[in-house]
């Protein structure tokens, strides 16, 4: 009897010393090679690049008059709405769309503020890209919100003007890297 209680014991302890450890909480990225957890939030040398750069773009729009039919990123456009695999393909979109825009205008007089910026944006986005789910083959289209907000981010370019889109997206652009950005960085513990 005491022999089998030993073997038991052993057993037990033996069982417990190799079984992996009780993670306390979830990792932020699920998906392997997602490393976008580092981008919680920026260094304020950063954060001062990019508020050069907004503050440069917004004078660059005062002489201009232009007026936009809709609001591409309206104030409700929370992505804490969105499922947490859903946020990144979000933002990737709207990363996109601003290093399209934000490209096409540092070819003016405004390259030197937008040179550290889309530098850092372009560094995201590629980080990012590893965290975006691979297109399904069954079902290629997002549903819901997803599907209504990337459908927006594309039909920007076509329904709006250049400085509106331009604009826009200057607008957005502390958003994205303060609140959008922080979200998807955060994962499911973004609420």
């Amino acid at each position: 009897m005491v022999a089998t209680r030993g073997l038991v014991l052993v057993t037990v302890v033996l069982g417990l010393a190799t079984a992996s450890p009780v993670p306390t909480s979830k990792p932020t990225t699920t998906r392997r090679g997602c490393h976008i957890d580092r981008f919680k939030s920026l260094s304020p040398r950063e954060l001062d690049a990019f508020k050069k750069a907004k503050d440069a773009l917004e004078e660059s729009f005062l002489p201009k008059s232009w007026s936009c039919r809709s609001h591409l990123f309206p104030r409700t456009w929370d992505l804490r709405e969105l499922q947490v695999w859903e946020r990144p393909v979000a933002l990737e979109a709207e990363l996109a769309l601003t290093l399209k825009v934000l490209g096409s205008v540092a070819d003016s007089a405004l390259g030197a503020f937008l040179e550290q910026p889309l530098h850092t944006l372009r560094h995201i986005h590629s980080k990012l890209q590893a965290c975006v789910p691979a297109q399904p083959t069954v079902d290629p289209r997002p549903q819901g919100r997803l599907h209504r907000w990337l459908h927006r981010l594309q039909e920007a370019t076509k329904m709006e003007s250049r400085s509106c889109v331009e604009a826009s997206v200057t607008f957005n652009l502390f958003r994205l890297l303060t609140r959008d950005l922080k979200c998807v960085a955060s994962g499911d513990q973004c609420a």
